[in-house]
């Protein structure tokens, strides 16, 4: 399942979902990248996306369920550890690959980093972006963004991806759905606007056949 999110919102395990919430919008407010500036706030971000992570998570009872079971196992912490690591040096071999354009090799190392950490948006949203570049590899793009998207459903990059793959994929409801949220969550934003219109009319034109 990846980290204990309890502790990331400083919660016992047994929080209600209403105290989750609570909590969540409290430590957002506390937290939230732009009430930082300077070097602080890239480590600011990462926080973020952790206390994002911990509220998709814990208000998902399904996953919740499921970190429940994880955290009462006698070796979670050791193996929790070492998928995270493992995740990070393929994230690194994918993305030095990626630079020098080497779609396949990055492909195949962000693949890996999402079955160590699969509850790690970050893996998600970079296989997402390589395999876009991969005609063969595209629907499967989509499928890794969407998932981003459904792990860090704040995360206004990954929405903004989302949104490109399945606009070109020509599956334009779910593309409007995406930059729809993205405005929803990062504000005005000209270009985004403009997909989404763009998205919007294909859909309502797709409708009326």
């Amino acid at each position: 399942m990846g980290k204990n999110y309890y502790a990331v919102l400083g919660l016992p395990q047994n929080a209600t979902t209403r105290q989750i919430r609570e909590r969540f919008l409290q430590m957002a407010r506390e937290k939230h990248p732009d009430r930082i500036r300077g070097p602080q706030k890239a480590k600011a971000e990462i926080d973020f996306q952790d206390l994002t992570q911990a509220f998709n998570v814990l208000t998902d009872p399904e996953r919740r369920r499921e970190l429940d079971a994880d955290l009462a196992r006698p070796d979670y912490s050791t193996t929790i550890s070492h998928s995270a690591e493992a995740a990070k040096i393929y994230l690194q071999r994918g993305a030095a690959a990626y630079r020098e354009k080497h779609y396949s090799e990055a492909v195949e190392n962000f693949a890996r980093a999402t079955e160590e950490d699969p509850e790690n948006p970050k893996t998600w949203y970079h296989l997402a972006a390589a395999g876009r570049h991969l005609p063969r590899w595209r629907p499967r793009a989509r499928e890794a963004a969407a998932r981003a998207c459904h792990l860090d459903s704040m995360n206004v990059t990954y929405l903004k991806l989302a949104g490109s793959l399945f606009a070109e994929g020509e599956l334009h409801a779910q593309a409007a759905k995406y930059y729809r949220s993205a405005l929803d969550w990062g504000g005005e934003d000209a270009e985004v606007e403009a997909a989404f219109e763009e998205a919007l009319s294909a859909a309502k034109a797709e409708r009326k056949k």
